[in-house]
């Protein structure tokens, strides 16, 4: 039942925030009137309220209104009446964290999985993988598990950044470090580049935007795949 979009951002170069995916939106939202906000990751340290203003302003747009989940004394009471759900982006580890701190991510999974529509953009589609250890961010707090959703059958690297050939840094690409995440863990890893997203239908995951995907699959060597390529059987 799941109908989702996981998205490596919400922001590309030249646009307003959730621009890009502003058709894709108004039809995943089609039958929503109410975007329960989750605010949780907090993007450069900004408070829950000045997060949930502007992203309500931006809902505007598409005619829909935002209620955010800080705003509930008890943060479960906010899946009751779920007409569809967005976890923005910011700090990973502070996302996960401040789900399991609240007790909600089972309520998370469970409205996701019976088909409330939900929009993930960085952090927020970090978190639909089946562990957050393949974030970019720093761990400013120490969530109680990496565990996450498991909405698809892999973890998801957003924001995947190719090595720059003309670059005079020398430390660890995106490439190597899931290099070493495969040194221990197996299940495959999604790098998404800026502007791309997965479309999650059922149990239907396509490649949606203008850009390859890399994968990365332990014990093998990594690979392109094209807009419009399924990776239901990605496990």
């Amino acid at each position: 039942m799941k109908n989702c979009i996981i998205a490596s951002t919400s922001t590309i170069h030249g646009s307003q925030p959730l621009e890009y995916l502003q058709e894709t939106l108004v039809e995943l939202y089609n039958n929503c009137d109410e975007i329960l906000f989750i605010p949780y990751a907090r993007p450069g340290g900004i408070s829950h309220d000045e997060y949930t203003i502007g992203i309500n302003n931006i809902f505007k747009k598409i005619n829909k209104k935002i209620v955010s989940i800080h705003m509930f004394d008890n943060p479960n009471e906010a899946f009751g009446n779920v007409q569809g759900i967005y976890t923005g982006g910011g700090n990973t580890f502070l996302l996960v964290d401040q789900l399991y701190r609240n007790q909600v991510i089972e309520s998370l999974r469970k409205a996701i999985q019976s088909g409330i529509p939900y929009l993930g953009t960085s952090a927020g589609s970090n978190i639909c993988g089946l562990t957050m250890q393949t974030t970019n961010d720093m761990p400013i707090v120490y969530p109680s598990s990496f565990k996450t959703l498991g909405l698809v059958p892999f973890n998801i690297n957003p924001h995947y950044l190719d090595p720059d050939p003309k670059s005079t840094h020398k430390g660890e690409t995106r490439e190597t470090r899931i290099k070493e995440f495969h040194r221990l863990n197996p299940q495959p890893v999604i790098g998404l580049r800026e502007g791309s997203w997965l479309e999650v239908k059922h149990e239907e995951i396509i490649l949606k935007g203008s850009l390859s995907a890399r994968i990365f699959e332990q014990n093998k060597a990594p690979y392109e795949i094209d807009p419009g390529t399924s990776l239901s059987q990605l496990n």
